[in-house]
């Protein structure tokens, strides 16, 4: 059985543990992250709702539409170094039928207007191919 919301809503793997990391790291955001927030928050993309620090699964993810099922992260040089722990993490978001789009810190802070149409072109894609899945019958 494939990774789903349980009835308090958190998808499995999710803990009260990595739940107070996602609150620690919203205190201690990088500039890039508290720069893209800024402009996500309040439905300001296209009317769509981010969460930051969003607690999926095993993990926390930066910035997160569930709408939309879309995860944008914001990666610093450190990821130059773990390219796989990145494809892992990605692959497994992916489990969750969520889409993940990685952005450079440099070009949230240089090149914001950029960065925000790759996240709504994606969205739009995403919720795209979201309205075309078939609909599971009744149980």
């Amino acid at each position: 059985m494939g990774p789903r919301a349980t009835e308090s809503g958190r998808y499995r793997g999710t803990t009260p543990g990595i739940e107070e990391a996602a609150r620690q790291l919203r205190r201690r955001a990088t500039p890039a992250e508290q720069v893209l927030w800024q402009a996500l928050r309040r439905n300001q993309l296209a009317g769509r709702a981010f969460r930051r620090q969003h607690p999926l699964g095993p993990y926390v993810v930066d910035s997160c539409c569930p709408a939309c099922r879309l995860v944008v992260e914001v990666d610093g040089d450190v990821h130059d170094e773990r390219p796989e722990q990145d494809a892992a993490r990605t692959t497994h978001l992916e489990g969750y039928g969520y889409r993940v789009v990685r952005v450079r810190n440099a070009d949230v802070l240089t090149r914001l207007s950029t960065v925000l149409a790759e996240v709504g072109r994606a969205a739009d894609q995403q919720q795209a191919a979201l309205a075309r899945r078939p609909t599971p019958p009744p149980s």
